[in-house]
């Protein structure tokens, strides 16, 4: 008898879990015919063979090519350490920080840094046209850093 799952549960399951699954093959992220978007649409347990069919979209992260997926881990593997990222993988500063700038970009994360910083700006223009006081928007600023 099949189990049945919940969207929760078919959710957790990873996109790495996935990739070792099918004999080590990358899921396409995009059609080869017309390069549309492309959905899961069954997933099968390689123990009791259950499958899992419906319709689920792909991680933003299997947008990522193995060299991005790389780039990612040993960022992470260093703790976000640009220094360590330049002596793992022998290259400067400034290529960390652009290949950095492009997966975030990628990843639709982008623009989080604009957005926080136009936050910073009003607050500050608010407080200089006396709208808020001093107290409020050291709160604000406060909060912003979180």
């Amino acid at each position: 008898m099949h189990k049945i799952y919940t969207t929760l549960e078919i959710v957790k399951i990873s996109i790495d879990y996935i990739k070792i699954e099918v004999n080590q093959m990358n899921i396409p992220n995009k059609c080869p015919s017309c390069d549309g978007k492309v959905v899961i649409t069954e997933l099968c347990c390689t123990e009791c063979k259950t499958s899992i069919k419906g319709s689920f979209d792909l991680s933003e992260f299997s947008l990522l090519s193995r060299e991005e997926e790389y780039f990612l881990r040993v960022f992470l593997a260093a703790r976000g350490n640009i220094k360590e990222v330049e002596r793992q993988l022998n290259i400067s500063y400034p290529t960390v920080k652009s290949k950095l700038e492009n997966l975030l970009s990628k990843l639709g994360l982008g623009n989080l840094q604009k957005e926080a910083k136009k936050r910073r700006l009003e607050i500050v223009e608010k407080l200089e046209r006396g709208e808020i006081p001093a107290q409020e928007a050291i709160k604000l600023l406060k909060e912003l850093e979180g």
